[in-house]
């Protein structure tokens, strides 16, 4: 796997002058390189193992804006080739994307500083962008650390994920149960699973979908996660109609 980049750190000489949040998190108590062809999910069923696109640049200087139909708009753009796709792409693969060119983000004041004084004009470039895969550390998957270790674009942006869920027999009758921070969509084998909308933080549980069957074999779930200002991270399992977590499954990247 590709080493992971870091984004330079400027030091404010006076309270006037900009200071760029640095890029020095331990990545290693988030999440780790996947290693092995298989993960399981941890002990409460949540899925860990995760392809993770490099952030998209979408500038958002709010949350308030993602209604359903702002995201549902924002996800149906085609951002790279295989989006939503039944082959997934490659740990360390790259793609090219469109963006829409942000400066660093100026830390200076405790929490990003935004202009509102006068209107933003954003440049289209295009830039290559990586995937990774990871197996988290925790129950969620933290976006946010994950970006600030290889861009300086953590701050209004678009995560895509994806995974692979593997089943020994056809499971009826679940659920997929997400949270996440702050808006995003979610898919099964190319049918949209759930929505979460607005500005909201992540809670283990936030929305569940109608009842799903996980096929026997190979299932694909992807996600998008859309955030302005803010942290940004998200959570997924399946859950039984009992609410009990599905952990007769195992997760891969292929």
């Amino acid at each position: 796997m590709a080493a992971l980049a870091g984004t330079l750190c400027l030091y404010a000489q006076n309270a006037d002058e900009p200071v760029y949040a640095d890029s020095s998190t331990n990545l290693e108590k988030y999440m780790v390189p996947a290693t092995g062809d298989f993960a399981t999910p941890d002990k409460d069923g949540f899925l860990g193992r995760w392809l993770l696109l490099e952030p998209i640049s979408k500038p958002n200087r709010s949350n308030t804006v993602f209604t359903d139909s702002y995201i549902r708009e924002a996800f149906a753009v085609p951002y790279f080739k295989g989006q939503l796709g039944d082959v997934l792409p490659k740990d360390g693969s790259k793609v090219k994307v469109t963006v829409e060119y942000q400066p660093p983000v100026d830390m200076s004041a405790g929490r990003p500083r935004m202009r509102f004084d006068e209107p933003v004009v954003y440049e289209k470039k295009d830039k290559k962008l990586q995937w990774h895969a990871f197996d988290s550390q925790r129950y969620n998957v933290k976006l946010f650390r994950f970006a600030t270790n290889l861009t300086e674009d953590r701050y209004g942006v678009i995560f895509w994920a994806v995974t692979v869920v593997n089943c020994p027999e056809d499971i009826p009758n679940v659920r997929m149960s997400v949270g996440s921070n702050s808006a995003s969509m979610w898919w099964l084998n190319g049918e949209e699973a759930v929505i979460l909308s607005g500005d909201r933080r992540m809670v283990a549980d936030d929305v569940a979908s109608e009842r799903l069957t996980l096929k026997k074999g190979r299932n694909i779930i992807w996600g998008a996660v859309i955030n302005g200002p803010g942290m940004s991270d998200f959570c997924v399992r399946f859950i039984d109609e009992a609410g009990n977590p599905v952990k007769n499954i195992t997760l891969s990247t292929k």
